[in-house]
């Protein structure tokens, strides 16, 4: 199989199967959604998905969040991985967004990455899901994932792998495919033991003709 096709059929099925996949983050607004990705790294969406009702709702704005005491927020996200770095990037993010950005959640990766907290694959997750923007955010499960199926050769970095597969999926589709590739590594293709029999990727997958051809 050749990599077009690899990348023909994995789309394929995903389109077939999960045309309508999303973040599993809940969010009512683009500023919600921030804080939730701030909080999601090295954190499970379950866990973020608990502890940001309480943050919504004592601090439903910049401005609110801005003027926070680091206690408070701390006491609210305390049971997130990192508390004390996030709850200062959290307020810090705030303040910036008054201060740079009128109170609003820009739109761009460039300036996504200004704010506290935020970084390359924060920027490209808000862009992609707000806005639709051919973004491709690249978490451990994409990296591990897209280098399994074959979809990425020899990628050492995240940024690497994002590059290689911007250049292979029709732009729009960029924008689901990271939670295409996402749900598969957090439900199927997981890190230890991958669920290969339950896999409908698997005929496309280096990984799994690697592992039969092994038995033959």
């Amino acid at each position: 199989m050749t990599k077009k096709q690899r990348y023909q059929y994995v789309i394929d099925y995903f389109l077939a199967h999960t045309p309508d996949a999303e973040t599993e983050l809940i969010y009512d607004t683009p500023f919600q959604l921030l804080i939730a990705v701030i909080l999601s790294a090295q954190c499970t969406d379950k866990r973020v998905n608990l502890t940001t009702p309480a943050i919504f709702n004592k601090y439903p704005t910049p401005e609110s969040l801005a003027v926070a005491k680091l206690e408070d927020v701390f006491d609210l996200i305390k049971s997130i991985s990192y508390p004390n770095n996030k709850a200062r990037h959290l307020i810090g993010m705030a303040g910036m967004l008054v201060q740079k950005f009128s109170g609003k959640v820009p739109m761009t990766v460039s300036e996504l990455m200004e704010l506290p907290g935020v970084g390359r694959k924060t920027a490209n997750v808000i862009t992609s899901v707000i806005d639709n923007q051919p973004n491709m955010a690249v978490d451990t499960h994409v990296f591990r994932v897209s280098a399994r199926i074959g979809l990425t050769i020899a990628a050492k970095t995240p940024l690497a792998a994002e590059q290689q597969l911007i250049k292979n999926i029709p732009e729009g589709y960029i924008h689901k495919a990271h939670h295409w590739l996402i749900l598969h590594g957090r439900y199927v293709c997981v890190a230890r033991n991958p669920k290969c029999s339950e896999c409908g990727i698997k005929h496309a997958c280096k990984f799994y003709n690697t592992i039969r051809k092994s038995y033959i």
